[in-house]
């Protein structure tokens, strides 16, 4: 018979069971939640208490999810901090919360894994049995894959859309014939700020997994947190970390960094299997004009082509990332909440949401940055 179990750490889970469960994206795998957990990124003191499930037959993992006691937002970005201060202006406490999700990682895909439907349906019956047993407000699963809603079907849980930007390579030979589907002004922008590079002199390099040194490694932690402070906010991410992923998941690892002469000015981060790249971190020493757009977008985008990638998810958020050939695709995620009256207002509040992020797509796909037969 099935078991479902609550664990309070991922460093005991059988880690080729859940990677067989879990393997549609690299920020799945068991060796990233164990590094985020090992490098102090989450745990204690952090507000992400890792409680991960497992469903287990005969001694076997056949079903799972991560899973978190949350004792904040921070790190979700799905932003449920108006709910919060609603309970709080009512005496009541929205903290601590279960979350299941990818830390600091708005990226979608599956949350809840089994070898069939019923498991799946029991994980999601058991994440809300534990949230209300506890008398906890809230169950969420964050970033969902559009083709788990069935699980949520005749339930309570209600689902939440966001918005966030995606390049497709169509099958480009090379970045001048992605350039060429683009309307001339987006296409002159970007020619312009690949020039700003040129001209500065600066040189480009791509590094992979174990070819990443510590001091690629120190350099771009560096920029990583000039990033964090320029925003005025401080990083979620350990230096242990960086050299934990690259140890444990070399081959999801790429590192571009921009150099003038020999020295190391900048940095981005990103992750990648055979047919996704995912752009995480950027940061530099100091300004240099359309460096982030080159490191950031630019240089992922011919990584892509040259690697036969389908799909470069740049983030989250950034409508800048329209220019640059990235296209709007909608999020899920789903709710549930135990207090009615909050319920109701949270269930207005989603509904009137919706209507907003349906217009919003809309005028996205109005300002494609694509050939159309008016703008040649």
């Amino acid at each position: 018979m099935a078991r479902i179990e609550f664990q309070s750490s991922f460093k005991n889970i059988n880690q080729k069971e859940w990677n067989d469960l879990t393997k549609s994206n690299p920020f799945l795998k068991l060796e990233f939640f164990q590094s985020l957990e090992a490098s102090n990124s989450i745990g204690e003191s952090t507000g992400w208490h890792p409680f991960p499930a497992i469903v287990t037959h005969e001694g076997r993992i056949i079903g799972a999810s991560p899973i978190f006691l949350k004792q904040h937002s921070y790190g979700e970005y799905v932003f449920d901090w108006s709910w919060a201060e609603a309970y709080q202006k009512y005496g009541e406490s929205y903290y601590p919360k279960i979350v299941s999700c990818i830390p600091f990682t708005p990226v979608s895909g599956p949350r809840v894994f089994g070898s069939d439907a019923s498991i799946k349906k029991n994980i999601v019956e058991q994440i809300e049995e534990l949230a209300y047993g506890n008398k906890m407000s809230s169950s969420h699963i964050l970033f969902c894959g559009e083709s788990e809603a069935d699980i949520y079907q005749d339930t309570k849980w209600m689902p939440r859309e966001g918005v966030q930007f995606k390049w497709l390579n169509k099958n480009y030979k090379n970045f001048e014939e992605f350039l060429s589907q683009l309307s001339h002004d987006k296409r002159k922008k970007i020619k312009q700020e690949r020039k700003k590079i040129q001209d500065l002199g600066l040189k480009i390099k791509k590094v992979k997994g174990t070819e990443i040194t510590e001091s690629d490694l120190d350099f771009f932690y560096t920029c990583y947190c000039n990033t964090y402070q320029e925003h005025h906010s401080n990083p979620y991410l350990t230096r242990n970390f960086f050299s934990l992923i690259r140890e444990s998941m070399p081959e999801n690892i790429l590192l571009i960094l921009a150099y003038e002469g020999d020295i190391a000015i900048a940095g981005s981060f990103f992750i990648y299997d055979d047919k996704n790249l995912y752009g995480r971190y950027w940061g530099s020493k100091s300004f240099y004009p359309g460096l982030h757009f080159e490191l950031s977008y630019y240089q992922g985008q011919e990584f892509c082509i040259e690697n036969g990638m389908v799909v470069f998810e740049g983030g989250a958020q950034g409508e800048h990332k329209l220019a640059r050939g990235f296209e709007p695709f909608n999020t899920f995620s789903y709710h549930r909440i135990f207090n009615e009256k909050f319920e109701y207002a949270i269930k207005d509040f989603l509904r009137r949401e919706k209507s907003g992020i349906d217009k919003y797509t809309n005028e996205l796909n109005e300002r494609a940055p694509y050939k159309t037969d008016l703008n040649l």
